[in-house]
């Protein structure tokens, strides 16, 4: 069992399976929506997630150009959990408050176009791009 909130406290949720892999995008639509050197999430299956409060908070932001999608809290602005396809949720890793103790990075994805400054430190395997070509 694992779960987090939003920065405000508004939106939380849980989830009903091990958490052990972070994927870290370093695109670079999730470099400007982060204003980072990318987005670090989970990816559960939809029947593990549960909203605990707020899902009515959370917003939708889609980019006209490209098939991405952004949701976050409408209260504080934290990026919260959101549909990553039909099957799966991603969950911003920084968002988990309990029953993260085992995550670990283990792909970066989109490094072909990762940020000029960006340094990988850990081990987890780099795509060039989402899974197609190792680097």
């Amino acid at each position: 069992m694992a779960g987090g909130e939003c920065n405000c406290g508004a939106v939380a949720f849980e989830v009903d399976t091990a958490l052990t892999d972070v994927f870290v995008c370093h695109c670079s639509i999730c470099r400007k929506f982060t204003g980072s050197n990318g987005i670090a999430v989970v990816l559960v299956d939809n029947g593990a997630f549960r909203w605990l409060r707020g899902e009515d908070q959370v917003v939708m932001w889609s980019k006209p150009d490209a098939d991405w999608q952004s949701w976050f809290c409408r209260i504080c602005g934290s990026s919260v959990p959101g549909r990553n396809d039909s099957a799966r949720m991603f969950i911003p890793a920084g968002l988990i408050t309990e029953g993260g103790e085992n995550l670990r990075v283990a792909h970066h994805i989109w490094v072909g176009s990762k940020a000029p400054w960006d340094e990988f430190g850990d081990a987890g395997k780099q795509h060039r791009d989402a899974f197609g070509t190792g680097t």
